[in-house]
């Protein structure tokens, strides 16, 4: 495989996983306000939405382990929050649960990826200001999870 086959091989991957994280925000969205399963949800997404841009091994992902992780996630934001985790908008919610996941579970994807990817789900889906409340708090929670990549000492 040639320089521009895997270039263009990895911006396939990179775009299949935005669509992923987008309809991992839809279905966390649905999860919050429903509380129905994370397994039962995917498998609706799967069924029934058009989830063909998307990676659905790592929307799959999102969607069963961030409830599984929810209370070490929401552990870890919320020394980053103006507010409880609970009175946070849910769509901000979905979208800093995401962003922290990837932050605390995906060190093969770098902290600007994690943190742009969910600034331009904020300017999606999110209310008008949303998007810098997202880059505020995963920004801190980045530093957090991430001092080696800030140079920061324990």
């Amino acid at each position: 495989m040639n320089c521009v086959n895997r270039a263009h091989t990895r911006k396939n991957s990179t775009c299949k996983r935005a669509w992923a994280r987008r309809c991992a925000t839809q279905a966390l969205y649905g999860w919050q306000l429903t509380g129905q399963e994370p397994d039962q949800i995917a498998a609706h997404f799967l069924a029934y939405q058009d989830l063909a841009k998307a990676d659905p091994d790592y929307f799959q992902e999102l969607v069963i382990q961030i409830p599984v992780c929810v209370k070490e996630i929401d552990a870890a934001l919320v020394a980053f929050l103006d507010r409880p985790v609970l009175q946070v908008d849910p769509v901000e919610c979905a979208i800093l649960r995401i962003g922290s996941y990837e932050l605390m579970h995906h060190a093969d994807i770098t902290h600007q990826i994690i943190i742009n990817e969910a600034v331009e789900l904020a300017k999606l889906f999110g209310a008008e200001q949303g998007h810098r409340f997202v880059n505020g708090v995963l920004d801190k929670l980045a530093r957090a999870v991430r001092p080696v990549v800030f140079n920061i000492k324990s």
